[in-house]
């Protein structure tokens, strides 16, 4: 069983990664329909919270069918940090994950995400002042270490554990690897194995099909799984894998009709948060991947990414519906 302080996650959960410009309430929430056991907000601003900064404090909007449900939040002023923590308290989440694990230039570069790990004493003492910050249990997503010749995760997994965090989700590369080349999780398996660790571990990293998540889970004996990229367009992955751990067998792919229902709903839980404009417009992304392999798609695509009306949007989404249903049976 994975517990993260009292939250209980059954045997073996599946997480849903924290995704910038991926994982909002709309997108979580049809993430959750397709299984996801436990979700984490896009990653916060620590400045821009407290700053009032509207994207930001937009990010805290969290809802009951979500949880248990996460805030991540970055940055890399330690006050900073410890005053948007109480901030993110107050919105009322499951728990507080900090980022150190993001790798782009302008958070790495400026000491935030995946950069603290050029300073650990730093990254402790944060963590510290996070978990000192509220009554919510606090995890920390991060990565092996800074680039092939820093890799000290297991170092950094005991001194994290020693100032109070719940749980610790780890990306199998360093920063210097950004996304590339695969995912090495057998320092991951290290950490799981250290008889000092008493914490959930997390592994995260190229899982994309139930075969992969099902290698991981028996051959490096994590607590559980971290999806990211292979939920965008796929949200139902998160059933999939668990139907393939209990049976052994492969879900049916969803139809053409559940790909166009579940868009459906994709958007209307946009429209809902984001309202009509925003709501269509920032949907745009996620069609492609909705409908990723349909042969000759360009003019449906170029349909739904010019559509500026959910009335449009649905139409196109209907008449995707009748031509493929027919096409591919």
């Amino acid at each position: 069983m994975a517990k993260i302080g009292n939250i209980d996650l059954g045997n073996f959960p599946l997480l849903l990664a924290p995704m910038e410009d991926v994982s909002d309430p709309p997108f979580r929430a049809v993430c959750k329909e397709g299984g996801a056991d436990m979700m984490y907000t896009e990653f916060i601003s620590s400045e821009g919270l407290i700053r009032d900064a509207a994207k930001s404090l937009k990010k805290l909007d969290v809802f009951e069918y979500e949880r248990p449900i996460g805030i991540q939040l970055f940055g890399s002023n330690i006050e900073s940090m410890r005053e948007s923590t109480e901030i993110a308290t107050g919105a009322n989440p499951d728990l507080i994950d900090i980022n150190y694990g993001c790798p782009v230039k302008n958070v790495a570069c400026k000491g935030a995400g995946a950069g603290i790990l050029q300073n650990i004493p730093k990254m402790v003492a944060m963590t510290e002042a996070v978990v000192k910050a509220t009554h919510l249990p606090v995890t920390v997503k991060t990565r092996l270490g800074w680039d092939d010749n820093t890799k000290n995760i297991l170092e950094v997994a005991e001194r994290l554990q020693d100032v109070g965090i719940k749980a610790l989700t780890i990306h199998g590369r360093t920063r210097a690897q950004m996304y590339k080349g695969p995912a090495d999780w057998t320092l991951i398996a290290k950490v799981k194995e250290n008889p000092r660790i008493q914490i959930p571990i997390f592994g995260n990293g190229d899982v994309d099909s139930p075969e992969k998540a099902l290698q991981m889970k028996n051959t490096y004996g994590v607590d559980g799984i971290m999806i990211g990229r292979a939920s965008i367009g796929n949200p139902w992955i998160f059933r999939e894998i668990k139907h393939f751990f209990a049976t052994g067998l492969h879900l049916e792919k969803p139809t053409v009709e559940e790909r166009v229902a579940v868009c459906r709903r994709h958007l209307d839980f946009s429209i809902r948060w984001k309202g009509d404009t925003l709501g269509v417009l920032e949907m745009r992304t996620h069609y492609s991947n909705y409908f990723k392999g349909f042969p000759n798609f360009k003019d449906y695509r170029m349909k739904l990414v010019t559509s500026n009306s959910y009335s449009e949007v649905m139409e196109t989404l209907e008449e995707i519906k009748k031509i493929y249903t027919a096409e591919l049976v």
